[in-house]
């Protein structure tokens, strides 16, 4: 009966070889290019979270009640098919800068925009561009918020 005490690494033996010899094939995996993706992938997401929750809403207009004026003042309105009116009076788009001056006066400075909730943009964008051009400062009529509260949507 033999029994090797210098822990087996003679010719005969295969199994210390395997530990010691550089021929043996190597089966670690490297993790550090894995973490490394992982923690991009973390930052990523932690920057991004904060839009995701609460995402990109546009329900306009609803603000607080202003104070309302005593004298009249100049009101452009569009409906859903883009009918333009001043106060009451149906008038054309090009015609905007010479209605308000005839019937407001030549020191009129502001306008008031009142648009449909549900009318396309491109009107209501014309008829401010056409009254900023004309020299006029142009304010967005809006509808009063409830006053109950509400939670977030």
């Amino acid at each position: 009966m033999a029994i090797s005490i210098n822990g087996g690494s003679g010719a005969g033996s295969g199994f210390g070889s395997r530990r010691r010899g550089g021929a043996g094939a190597l089966s670690e995996i490297n993790v550090t290019p894995f973490v490394d993706v992982v923690l991009v992938l973390l930052i990523i997401f932690m920057l991004t979270a904060h839009v995701m929750e609460f995402g990109i809403e546009v329900d306009v207009p609803k603000t607080r009640t202003v104070k309302e004026t005593a004298q009249e003042m100049p009101v452009i309105s569009i409906q859903k098919d883009g009918t333009i009116f001043l106060n009451d009076k149906a008038v054309a788009y090009d015609e905007l800068k010479v209605a308000i001056q005839q019937r407001f006066g030549k020191n009129t400075k502001g306008v008031y925009v009142r648009a449909d909730k549900d009318t396309i943009w491109d009107p209501i964008a014309q008829v401010t561009a056409a009254l900023g051009d004309a020299g006029f400062q142009v304010n967005m009529v809006t509808q009063p918020e409830d006053s109950s509260p509400k939670g977030r949507r």
